[in-house]
């Protein structure tokens, strides 16, 4: 009788991400411009929100659309979540940096400190800093990736690019902060002395400044014309009976 055998376990890789950091899937750039083209055909305008965008990505990507409150993680696939975001701009290919906001981050909620341009700002800056990286921490222990992904998109749409990055803690020692003249608290990188941060006390509202990387993705499309409500309406078979109308008193 042959020796007892250890069997054969199929592995799994846990810690490879959905796919290399701001390497899309081959077919990604084409689905994404044919929801383009159908969002301008069918809402005859040049609106998409960030909701929308969230959508979008995840059916382009085939992921899950699930969103939440903290908005690091609305899109999973996976072992990897992506929060996103859009930027306006007339020339997308030709941005440089961009501003995300990032949440409302007000350390009078979380740690009970009063605020105004008389406090510390280095004090005030390394709470901001705090809540943000407890809210990526959070996220981290169920996702061993994060992502940021970013639409910077024209005003008609016309052109879009698109670019993720890791989302990540900050270390707390390598900023400095102070409060510039409309009253808002801004991070500067001690080392590069650039504007990483600003953060308004009125809303507590946290916005990040992240350069575009020189890997991303253009992409251009032609502007269709707008479907025809009435067509649409009549191809469908549309008629009043579709519509139940309840008059409710008082």
């Amino acid at each position: 009788m042959a020796k007892d055998k250890s069997p054969k376990l199929r592995t799994v890789n846990k810690s490879v991400s959905a796919f290399p950091l701001n390497e899309f899937p081959k077919d990604f750039p084409f689905l994404l411009g044919k929801e383009l083209v159908y969002l301008l055909a069918s809402k005859g305008k040049a609106e998409l929100e960030g909701s929308e965008w969230e959508n979008i990505f995840a059916n382009c990507i085939g992921a899950d659309w699930k969103p939440s409150n903290v908005g690091l993680d609305d899109v999973v696939m996976g072992n990897t979540a992506w929060g996103a975001k859009t930027v306006k701009s007339s020339k997308p290919s030709n941005q440089k940096k961009v501003r995300l906001i990032s949440g409302r981050n007000s350390p009078v909620y979380s740690f009970g400190e009063r605020i105004d341009t008389s406090a510390d700002p280095n004090l005030i800056g390394k709470l901001v800093l705090d809540i943000w990286n407890e809210r990526v921490s959070a996220i981290r222990e169920k996702f061993k990736h994060l992502r940021t992904v970013v639409l910077i998109k024209s005003n008609d749409l016309s052109e879009v690019v698109v670019f993720e990055f890791e989302t990540i803690r900050y270390d707390l020692e390598l900023y400095k902060w102070e409060w510039n003249k409309n009253n808002n608290l801004i991070g500067i990188d001690k080392k590069t002395e650039e504007h990483r941060f600003t953060w308004q006390p009125h809303g507590s509202q946290f916005t990040i400044i992240e350069e575009v990387p020189e890997k991303s993705l253009v992409i251009r499309i032609k502007q269709p014309k707008t479907l025809d409500k009435e067509q649409i309406l009549k191809a469908l078979g549309f008629d009043k009976s579709w519509i139940t109308v309840i008059q409710k008193n008082g």
